[in-house]
């Protein structure tokens, strides 16, 4: 579905969401293994989304570390920040390889792209926050 001829960056979200509540390292890791499958999926030039997605999961794991607010808004606002950095930096890089001409264009998929997936935030953070909770071991007594 688009919204004024842009789409939602799921693999954006994700990644904000998981380096949010994971930190930096699996930000990273998640963002990697996210944007490769784009890459390969989409056949995208290889390597410029994971290179991105890969930045944008360690820095917002490692700001995230030194946000103490309890803010229910701070998922939303992270996603958006990220999402509108992780896209304009993809387009300055696609731009430095020639895949990419409109800066206009670019600016307005930016915008667009994060305010899309700020919407989406609320939907899909308490469910990725279960299953990240879910996945952890649990911690097991010995007698």
């Amino acid at each position: 579905m688009k919204l004024l001829g842009a789409k939602p960056e799921l693999m954006y979200l994700v990644t904000v969401l998981l380096a949010m509540m994971e930190g930096p390292s699996s930000g990273a890791i998640g963002g990697f293994s996210a944007g490769m499958a784009q890459d390969f999926l989409l056949n995208q030039p290889k390597g410029i989304t994971a290179l991105t997605l890969t930045m944008v999961g360690y820095v917002v794991g490692m700001a995230r570390q030194y946000i103490v607010t309890p803010s229910p808004l701070l998922p939303v606002l992270l996603v958006a920040g990220a999402t509108f950095g992780g896209v304009l930096f993809y387009g300055f890089v696609a731009f430095l390889l020639g895949q990419l001409s409109g800066v206009g264009f670019l600016l307005r998929s930016a915008l667009l792209a994060s305010v899309y997936n700020a919407a989406l935030t609320p939907i899909l953070y308490p469910a990725l926050r279960r299953v990240t909770e879910a996945s952890r071991a649990r911690k097991v007594f010995h007698w």
